[in-house]
C-alpha cells in the first residue's frame, strides 16, 4: 500500500508539472521553481508534513519535498538560533541533496560528450 500511495502522490505531482508544461507559458525553469515554493508555503501552513507522512517518497523525493526540507530546516534553526538560523537552517537540512546533486552532476557532464541537437 506504500508504494501505490508513493506512486499516486508522486504521479499527481507529475501531471500537475506537466499539464503545466503543456498548458501554459511557463517556462520549465519557473515551473520548477514554483514547484519548490509551493513545498515551502505547503510546509509554513502544516500541510506538507501529513502529505510526506502518508505518502512516504512520493511527496519527498519531488521538489516540492526539496521545499519542504528547506523550510523545516530553517523553522528548527530559527529556533535554536534566533534570526540567523533562517539564512543558516534550510541550506544545512538540505546540504546532503545539493552535494548530491553537484558531484552527480560534475561526473555524468565528465562522462558524457555533450551535442548539440
Amino acid at each position: 500500500m506504500d508504494y501505490l500511495k508513493a506512486f499516486l502522490v508522486g504521479g499527481l505531482l507529475c501531471v500537475i508539472g506537466q499539464v503545466l508544461i503543456d498548458k501554459t507559458k511557463l517556462t520549465p525553469a519557473r515551473i520548477l521553481t514554483a514547484y519548490v515554493v509551493a513545498g515551502v508555503l505547503l510546509s509554513a501552513v502544516g500541510l506538507y508534513g501529513y502529505l510526506a507522512d502518508w505518502a512516504g517518497a512520493g511527496a519527498s523525493i519531488p521538489l516540492t519535498g526539496f521545499g519542504h526540507t528547506l523550510a523545516q530546516g530553517a523553522k528548527e534553526a530559527v529556533d535554536e538560533m534566533g534570526l540567523m538560523g533562517a539564512f543558516i537552517g534550510g541550506l544545512k537540512a538540505a546540504s546532503g541533496g545539493i552535494t548530491a546533486a553537484v558531484v552527480f552532476g560534475l561526473a555524468f557532464a565528465l562522462i558524457s560528450r555533450p551535442g548539440s541537437k
